[in-house]
């Protein structure tokens, strides 16, 4: 008979197995999006949708779950949320393609470092969390990287803000939902799939579309933005029920340290001095963060 403190450790182990595959996917994706960025990145949002829920709802079935989707539709304000959800996430879908294809993945880069402390800042505004003192330099480092990003740019990072606030934003909208992720996301692709599909007939009518117009490659790359959707989230929701809160937010940024030395090393994007100041600053932002993580988890284990 195992202990119970090697069960625990077999258990975190495993579920480190399947979240360090899906922030690697999640932070490679880039190299993806690029090997099709011949084909419009609203036209890309459409195909990874459709295909997508059909990923999805494969997952479900052999999960034997489709009963939880059924539960869904039949609750209305439960489907209300999730239309406003919808929304958000086809934004930070198609910002996300959009920066990749059009040479700004440093960006979508910043975009997720900065998403911790934003839902730090939104459990002080939404659930009146009382923030540590720790918490609230990371918040200000944030706010004063971003800013020194603005003035030495001379530009505003809108698209890593963006991002930023709509996946937060996304979130927050599922910490009010009593949805579990696999088939939240399940029901808001099939929202989305209803226009994305009309959409893409549409295409195909006129003559148009990348589907089976380009060549077989792109059609393979087509149907498979399912896998770069689906795979690292179930990979994710299986991992965060097998390991603590703390492994998972210290894993978190895997993804968007792959995006960064991507987006540096690999596709040569401008990269100043300034620039590299900036995430400095949130970087020790998220270090604070992240030992004010560390702290608070070792004293709920103590109680």
């Amino acid at each position: 008979m195992k202990s119970r403190p090697i069960q625990q450790a077999e258990l975190r182990l495993n579920g480190i197995a399947y979240l360090f595959p899906a922030y690697l996917i999640w932070g490679l994706s880039p190299v993806y999006w690029k090997w099709i960025a011949h084909v419009n990145s609203f036209e890309l949002l459409m195909h990874r949708t459709v295909w997508s829920l059909l990923f999805l709802c494969g997952i479900l079935f052999m999960q034997k779950r489709t009963r939880e989707l059924v539960l869904i539709l039949k609750t209305p304000v439960t489907l209300a949320l999730l239309s406003g959800s919808t929304l958000i996430l086809a934004l930070n879908w198609y910002l996300y393609i959009w920066a990749v294809n059009h040479d700004e993945v440093l960006q979508a880069s910043l975009a997720y470092y900065i998403n911790p402390l934003l839902m730090v800042f939104f459990g002080m505004v939404f659930f009146k969390e009382r923030l540590s003192r720790l918490q609230v330099i990371a918040l200000v480092l944030a706010g004063v990287g971003v800013g020194y990003y603005t003035f030495s740019m001379g530009a505003f990072p809108w698209i890593s803000v963006v991002i930023a606030v709509t996946f937060g934003l996304y979130g927050l909208m599922h910490k009010m939902m009593a949805v579990l992720p696999l088939p939240g996301l399940c029901i808001e692709t099939l929202l989305m799939s209803v226009p994305a599909l009309g959409y893409l007939v549409y295409l195909h009518s006129n003559g148009g579309g990348a589907l089976f117009n380009i060549d077989p490659s792109t059609d393979l790359l087509l149907i498979g933005t399912c896998l770069v959707t689906g795979l690292p989230l179930l990979f994710f929701t299986i991992g965060t029920k097998r390991s603590t809160l703390t492994t998972v937010g210290f894993m978190q940024y895997i993804a968007p340290s792959c995006t960064f030395l991507l987006a540096v090393m690999v596709y040569k994007e401008p990269f100043s001095i300034e620039q590299l100041t900036a995430f400095v600053l949130i970087w020790i932002a998220l270090a604070c963060y992240s030992v004010d993580s560390v702290v608070r988890h070792r004293r709920r284990r103590r109680h």
